[in-house]
């Protein structure tokens, strides 16, 4: 049976605050938090977001790293001064994962020295894992774009641990199920969402998608697999904080029956 904490990443309320995904997360029993740094200025406030945790007595349990494009200035600008803090800040919130996204292709420098910077990290921090995600292609009316190097496929590329988005696998047209089992004990995460294929990056409700996220998840119990279960989830749909509150609800509940029976939940 699997162990893993299934968690609530605090962009899954948005356009709510991190403050309101450590209210909902601590009063529908979620095992934890995820930490988008930077998603609104609490969350780049360590401090404060340690009060925030006693407060709702949630714990954090991993950080994702300020390195989306609307997060480039937070933090400062370097982005292994961001890796960094993002280690630090793991340490003093008493997490264990920093979910890292491969760079932007006019980041160069930073690029050219990732693969060994991410292991250097790894290595340097023996209580936190830095974990690549994967990404996708950016497509446009011309085709499709490198927006990432040295990929945004981590599978050939040589990282001991690695985060998996369900929504950005539909979005480079891949499967995440053929990621689990390429990837083997190198995946460490996992982003619990879905698509369907569009070039948007939908983050859809698993179950929703092409992803077959359910099946993944229990694949993923079926192997008794102890990394973390991130919910990232867009509920911009919802039109009442009560509506919002059931969808996540819903989802904590069919995740820890797929993972305990190790099987679909309407298996």
């Amino acid at each position: 049976m699997s162990t893993s904490k299934v968690l609530l990443s605090t962009t899954s309320v948005y356009p709510e605050s991190t403050a309101s995904a450590f209210e909902l997360a601590g009063r529908l029993g979620y095992d934890g938090i995820e930490l988008m740094v930077g998603i609104d200025p609490l969350a780049a406030d360590v401090e404060a977001v340690s009060k925030l945790a006693d407060y709702h007595g949630v714990q954090v349990h991993s950080v994702h790293a300020p390195v989306l494009l609307v997060t480039q200035n937070v933090w400062g600008s370097d982005p292994w001064e961001k890796l960094e803090r993002s280690g630090e800040a793991c340490r003093q919130l008493g997490a264990d994962t920093v979910v890292v996204h491969p760079p932007f292709r006019w980041q160069r420098e930073y690029g050219a020295g990732f693969v060994e910077g991410i292991r250097r990290l790894n290595a340097d921090y023996d209580d936190v894992t830095f974990a690549v995600e994967n990404m996708y292609p950016w497509r446009t009316p011309g085709g499709s774009f490198q927006a990432y190097v040295p990929h945004w496929d981590p599978t050939d590329l040589d990282y001991d641990h690695l985060t998996l988005d369900l929504s950005h696998a539909s979005t480079a047209r891949m499967q995440s199920m053929q990621l689990v089992h390429s990837w083997g004990d190198r995946l460490r995460h996992v982003h619990l969402t879905d698509g369907r294929g569009s070039f948007k990056d939908e983050h859809l409700l698993p179950g929703e998608g092409d992803q077959d996220a359910w099946d993944v998840l229990a694949e993923l119990g079926k192997a008794g697999w102890d990394g973390h279960i991130c919910l990232e989830v867009s509920t911009r749909r919802a039109r009442s904080r009560h509506e919002r509150e059931v969808l996540l609800a819903q989802m904590l509940e069919t995740c820890r029956k797929v993972l305990s029976k190790g099987a679909p939940a309407d298996a």
